[in-house]
């Protein structure tokens, strides 16, 4: 994997796309974990063409930088699904073609029958998702891929939101990021993250916008890893 350098030009146009798009807002938003979050990135609010192939540009760009091999994409239902299907087309325009699956989440009785549609599982399979709080989903489509006899090589996702993940109601010392790397070991390729969105709000010339900045940081400060 590459390096990522102190300012990412990526990043920076990511997160400003991410905000005129009115997928990433500020405010006070509860996440799952019950924190109260200056900010909350929805990725189902990429809702039209547009939108959604700039995003999938986005995660190609990330994708073929950061130097990470893999033979498939597969896309965890439900928000997975479109994902790895935008991506797949994304790549296969800049001339990288490769197959892609996603899952159900109830399995098909009748027709192919089954969990997984698609490609053939097969090889090194890369996971692509929005963001991670938890981790479940990745682990999940780990023992998905893994029953198909194929290899989870890696996690591709929108954000990293760089906060402690929580077990059992309590923080962990770890992100769920960082779970997935170190624990389960898995490469992770994020377009942006919180620093990336700090450093963008530092350094905006719009009031409104950088006025976030000091409640963002606070939120790093409490829950960050």
């Amino acid at each position: 994997m590459t390096t990522r350098p102190t300012t990412d030009p990526l990043a920076q146009d990511f997160v400003r796309f991410a905000v005129e798009a009115g997928v990433l807002r500020f405010g006070e938003f509860k996440t799952k974990a019950g924190r109260l979050s200056p900010y909350f990135f929805n990725a189902g609010l990429f809702d039209d063409g547009a939108k959604l192939g700039r995003l999938a540009e986005f995660y190609a760009r990330r994708l073929i930088a950061s130097g990470l091999q893999f033979d498939m994409l597969f896309g965890p239902a439900y928000k997975g699904i479109t994902l790895a299907a935008a991506v797949a087309i994304e790549l296969a325009r800049q001339g990288r073609n490769v197959p892609f699956a996603y899952n159900r989440k109830e399995a098909k009785d009748h027709g192919e029958g089954g969990t997984l549609v698609g490609a053939k599982v097969a090889g090194r399979v890369l996971i692509i998702d929005d963001v991670m709080s938890a981790g479940t989903s990745v682990r999940e489509s780990i023992a998905m891929i893994q029953a198909a006899g194929a290899t989870p090589c890696g996690v591709a996702i929108a954000l990293d939101r760089q906060e402690k993940a929580t077990d059992g109601g309590a923080d962990t010392p770890w992100s769920a990021v960082q779970y997935v790397q170190q624990q389960l070991g898995l490469e992770v390729a994020a377009i942006a993250t919180l620093s990336d969105l700090l450093q963008y709000l530092q350094s905006n010339a719009d009031g409104a916008l950088s006025a976030h900045f000091g409640a963002v940081a606070a939120y790093r400060e409490r829950y960050g890893v």
